[in-house]
C-alpha cells in the first residue's frame, strides 16, 4: 500500500510538471529542444535518467544475475562511447543548432539519406520504447494491484501525457528530480543488499568465483566485449536521444562538459546495479534473471525503502520512455513529414509533433505487449540502428577527408541494416559484427565508384 501511495504521488508530480511546462512549449525551439537554454547540471541530468532506463535497471540487473561482474559493461561500453562523444563530437554537434540527428545527416550528405536514417531511426526507436514499457510493466507489477499489462497501459498514458504537454522543456525538468532519484535510489538500494549479505566477504562467499572475474569472465570473452562495444557503445556517440541533449544545451562547452560528467556518473551506477543482480543470485536463485531486481525490492527492504528505491526504478525507466518518444516524434515530425509536406506552415509543427507521439506511443505499446524480454528488445532495436546509420555519420564528419558520397553513405545505410536486421531474425552469431563491417565497405567502395563515374561523365 504505501509503495502504491508513493508511485501514485510521483506520477501526479510528473502530470504536473507536464502542465507547467505546457505554457513554456510554444515555439519549436522551446517544445524540441528546450529553447536551448539549458545548463551544465540540466543536460547531465537528463542525460544521465534517459540512459538509465529500463536496460540499466532491469536488464542489466538480468545481466548481474546471470554472469556477474561483467555484466556492469552494458553501462561502462556508454561510458566509453560518451567519453568519445564529449572529447571529439559534442561541440561540433551543438554549433550546428539543428533539432534531430537525420538534420545532421542532411548536411553532411543530402535528404535522401536524410530521410533513409529517418524511417530506421523510428522504427528502431519504437522497440526501445517498447522495452521501458516492459521494464515497467515488470516493476509496477511487485505492487500486487493489477497485472503488469495493465500497469504498461497506465504507464504508457501518464509518460505520453506530459511529453504532449510540455515537450522537452518538462522532460528536461522531469529528468533532473528523475536522475537524483535514480542515482540516490539504486546506490542505496545496492549498499543494502550488499550488507544484507554480509558484506563483500559475504557476497564472495555466496557465488562462484567466475562471477567477480572482470573484464572479462567465463560467460562474457573478449568477442562479447567487442559485441557490445560497437553495438550498444556507438549508440552514444552518435544517438538522437544523446544529441537531442546537446541540442539543448546554453552553448558548446555545457555540451562538452555535461556529456563528460555524465559519462563519469555512469561509472558507480554500472556496479551498483551489477551487484544488486549478483545479490540476487545469491539469496534468490531459482528467478528469472530479469526479476532479479523487482524481487530484491519485494522480498529484502521495508516498505520506505521499497518505495523509495521503486521510486527510482520507474523515474529510471519514465526518463528513458519520454526521450526516447520525444526523439523519434520530432524526427517523424520534421525529418518524415516535413520531407512530404514541405509547404506546411510552422504554426503546424507543434499539434503534428503533438499527434505524432500519440501515435508512436501507442505502436510502442503494442510491440510492448507483444514481446518478452528487455535486453532482448533493446539489443534488436539498437543493431539495426548501430549497423545501418553510425558509420555513415560518423564518416561524415570528415566527409571531405575521407571522400565518401552520399551515395555511399546509402548504401552503407541499407546494406548494414538489412545484414543488423538479419543477424537478429536469424540468430546468426556475430553476424551483427558483420554488419558494421558490411556498412563501412560498402560506404567507401561506393563512394569510391561513385567518385570514379563522376570524374568519367566529364
Amino acid at each position: 500500500m504505501f509503495g502504491l501511495i508513493i508511485i501514485a504521488l510521483y506520477f501526479l508530480i510528473m502530470l504536473a510538471i507536464g502542465m507547467a511546462s505546457r505554457r513554456k512549449a510554444r515555439g519549436p525551439d522551446d517544445f524540441f529542444v528546450a529553447g536551448r537554454k539549458s545548463s551544465s547540471p540540466f543536460v547531465a541530468g537528463s542525460l544521465l535518467a534517459t540512459i538509465v532506463g529500463g536496460s540499466a535497471t532491469i536488464g542489466m540487473a538480468g545481466l548481474g544475475f546471470k554472469q556477474g561482474l561483467t555484466g556492469a559493461w552494458w553501462l561502462l561500453v556508454g561510458s566509453i562511447g560518451l567519453v568519445f562523444l564529449g572529447l571529439f563530437l559534442a561541440k561540433r554537434v551543438r554549433r550546428l543548432a539543428l533539432y534531430t540527428l537525420p538534420e545532421l545527416v542532411a548536411k553532411q550528405y543530402d535528404r535522401r539519406m536524410a530521410l533513409a536514417s529517418s524511417i530506421l531511426i523510428v522504427v528502431a526507436w519504437i522497440g526501445i520504447v517498447a522495452a521501458q514499457i516492459i521494464a515497467a510493466g515488470q516493476i509496477l507489477g511487485i505492487l500486487g494491484a493489477g497485472s503488469p499489462t495493465l500497469w504498461m497501459v497506465i504507464f504508457t498514458a501518464i509518460f505520453v501525457t506530459y511529453t504532449v504537454l510540455g515537450g522537452q522543456h518538462a522532460i528536461i525538468r522531469t529528468d533532473v528530480l528523475q536522475s537524483v532519484i535514480i542515482f540516490i535510489g539504486i546506490v542505496a538500494g545496492s549498499v543494502l543488499l550488499v550488507t544484507r549479505l554480509g558484506g563483500w566477504e559475504g557476497l564472495q562467499s555466496s557465488l562462484p568465483a567466475g562471477q567477480f572475474a572482470f573484464p572479462l569472465s567465463p560467460q562474457f570473452d573478449g568477442a562479447a566485449l567487442a559485441t557490445l562495444l560497437l553495438v550498444v557503445g556507438l549508440t552514444y556517440v552518435v544517438g538522437p536521444d544523446m544529441y537531442s541533449r546537446i541540442f539543448c544545451a546554453r552553448d558548446d562547452r555545457v555540451a562538452r562538459t555535461a556529456t563528460l560528467w555524465t559519462a563519469l556518473l555512469l561509472i558507480p551506477l554500472a556496479f551498483a546495479i551489477a551487484f544488486i543482480g549478483m545479490g540476487a543470485a545469491a539469496m534468490f536463485p531459482d528467478i528469472a534473471p530479469e526479476q532479479a531486481f523487482p524481487t530484491v525490492i519485494r522480498e529484502l527492504f521495508s516498505p520506505l525503502v521499497s518505495g523509495i528505491v521503486l521510486a527510482a526504478l520507474l523515474c529510471a525507466v519514465m526518463s528513458s520512455a519520454d526521450t526516447t518518444l520525444l526523439s523519434a516524434s520530432t524526427i517523424l515530425t520534421i525529418d518524415i513529414m516535413g520531407r512530404f509536406q514541405p509547404t506546411a506552415s510552422q504554426s503546424g509543427i507543434l499539434p503534428r509533433s503533438r499527434w505524432a507521439i500519440v501515435l508512436l506511443g501507442i505502436c510502442s505499446l503494442i510491440v510492448a505487449l507483444m514481446l518478452k524480454g528487455v535486453i532482448s528488445a533493446l539489443l534488436f532495436a539498437y543493431t539495426i540502428y548501430t549497423s545501418g546509420v553510425i558509420i555513415p555519420v560518423l564518416a561524415g564528419f570528415f566527409r571531405d577527408r575521407l571522400k565518401v558520397t552520399a551515395v555511399g553513405a546509402l548504401a552503407a545505410l541499407i546494406g548494414g541494416g538489412t545484414v543488423g536486421l538479419l543477424s537478429k531474425l536469424l540468430g546468426i552469431k556475430y553476424l551483427d559484427l558483420g554488419a558494421l563491417l558490411v556498412s563501412a565497405l560498402l560506404l567507401f567502395l561506393v563512394s569510391y565508384i561513385h567518385h570514379r563515374f563522376r570524374a568519367t561523365a566529364r
